[in-house]
């Protein structure tokens, strides 16, 4: 682990805000114990309703062919082939990954003895015709009821469905919000280099939406994909044994359960030390909500959450030992960095020892790997004008050279944040891991103009206001 201390810490409550949305932890400010003992139906596993998620009905229209997105070519009436645009690739991509997602809430309300909420099936109206902004409507609606964000209010009839409403908003988002070349080129980056058999485990809203769309309409193997933002979630436990049951040992509601118990015994315990101990280190970590209320222990926020979502993650690791992972973080899940290794523009977690163990020469071809990426992306004019294409790939390479310094190669480290600041030099990310390697060697006056660029590139940004405050005012103590 880095042994420096983290003085800049990005996900402290003054800059927090400056992290991509992931959807699943943007949970209201209530107690985790809500959120973990609402929902206690528990779906049994429908091998029929899986299978028809993972090999998708035969499409219609030109662009939601089931074949892969590489060199697609299509007869037109007279019979001739035609090349389709990214954008019609994309469109029929999402237009199929909906009806994929709308026949399996219907076999979920068979199933159930239930009938689909009709403005859930008015949502997966919009999403086959493609109407973005009736799209974005309908789920604005939807998520005022989910009980998922602050604000929101819990309708029960929603529950069993949400999951798969989510999942199909997420993807029509993510078509909306990226160019579609740039889009599909980010998917297979990903999904190129998953290994056969392997599960792969999104975080970020590009991270987890971008490849599964790719995965469920294109050909080759359909992988296992999960997100670790919603293992807390009761919903999505059922939601991830209904689609993978019959492919791997999913979560139960009591291993999310003894996770939650095992997580608030020991935040209580930090919150103890800290109160008995006031002269001493905090044990509690920054943006860390732990209170105690008539007697009882409540935990809530992002750090709590994702902290139970990384013991639950180890836990499914766990239960399926013979299974390879992969992961694309959005929070750092640090307790697998001492077996993780760079593979592409994501980790490999749990890799096996010999020749894929972590070495000097990989180290060395991640920040190749990474400096050839950005050549292409800083060449590339729909990249650079693209905000969630720049800070997307920034994210992925901050995440890795936060294991190469977690795991000491510190040059390697830099070389990687360095060019994940290029890429996105207003990645929150990159930013203040960037700083915080050099802070913790005393390098103030190269972390300044590292902050000064991502005000530049971001001047409405008070965090990054803030942290070049620090660093002035560290320099001149």
């Amino acid at each position: 682990m880095n042994p420096n201390p983290d003085p800049f810490d990005s996900t402290s409550p003054k800059t927090s805000s400056l992290r991509a949305r992931w959807r699943w932890f943007l949970i209201a400010g209530c107690a985790l114990v809500i959120l973990v003992g609402i929902f206690r139906r528990s779906l049994q596993d429908d091998s029929v309703v899986a299978r028809a998620t993972r090999n998708p009905t035969e499409a219609s229209g030109a662009g939601a062919a089931s074949t892969s997105w590489r060199g697609l070519r299509l007869a037109n009436s007279s019979g001739s082939l035609t090349t389709n645009t990214a954008e019609e690739i994309v469109a029929g991509k999402v237009n199929q990954f909906g009806r994929n997602r709308r026949e399996l809430v219907r076999t979920i309300a068979r199933r159930s003895n239930k009938d689909v909420p009709p403005e859930i099936e008015k949502f997966f109206d919009a999403i086959e015709a493609g109407r973005w902004e009736e799209i974005d409507v309908q789920w604005k609606a939807l998520s005022k009821r989910s009980g998922q964000y602050e604000g929101s209010t819990h309708s029960p009839e929603l529950d069993d469905f949400w999951p798969a409403v989510l999942d199909a908003y997420g993807v029509a988002e993510q078509a909306h919000l990226w160019p579609a070349q740039k889009l599909l080129d980010y998917g297979n980056a990903i999904l190129d280099t998953l290994r056969p058999g392997m599960v792969y485990v999104g975080g970020t809203d590009p991270g987890r939406w971008i490849p599964e769309l790719l995965n469920e309409t294109s050909g080759g193997e359909q992988h296992v994909i999960v997100t670790q933002n919603a293992f807390a979630d009761a919903r999505y436990l059922d939601f991830m044994n209904t689609l993978y049951g019959d492919r791997m040992a999913t979560l139960t509601q009591e291993d999310s359960q003894r996770a939650f118990q095992e997580y608030v015994t020991d935040a209580q315990k930090r919150l103890d030390h800290d109160t008995q101990f006031p002269d001493e280190p905090k044990q509690v970590r920054p943006g860390e909500d732990i209170r105690v209320t008539d007697g009882r222990v409540q935990v809530s926020g992002q750090v709590a959450v994702m902290a139970i979502n990384e013991k639950l993650f180890q836990t499914m690791m766990d239960k399926n030992p013979d299974v390879s992972f992969a992961i694309e973080q959005s929070f750092p899940f640090k307790s697998t960095y001492d077996s993780a290794v760079p593979a592409g523009p994501i980790m490999e977690v749990r890799a096996p020892d010999g020749q894929n163990a972590l070495t000097q020469e990989r180290a060395a071809q991640s920040v190749d790997y990474w400096r050839t990426t950005s050549q292409q992306l800083l060449a590339d004019s729909q990249a650079v004008d693209s905000r969630e294409v720049s800070l997307s790939y920034a994210k992925l390479a901050s995440s890795q050279a936060a294991l190469l310094l977690a795991r000491n190669y510190t040059t390697e480290a830099e070389q990687t944040f360095q060019l994940a600041t290029q890429i996105g030099p207003g990645s929150p990310d990159a930013v203040f891991g960037y700083v915080n390697l050099l802070v913790g060697q005393n390098r103030i006056e190269d972390a300044i103009p590292v902050a000064e660029s991502a005000i530049k590139s971001n001047p409405d940004n008070q965090g990054f206001r803030d942290l070049l405050n620090q660093l002035q005012t560290k320099k001149k103590n």
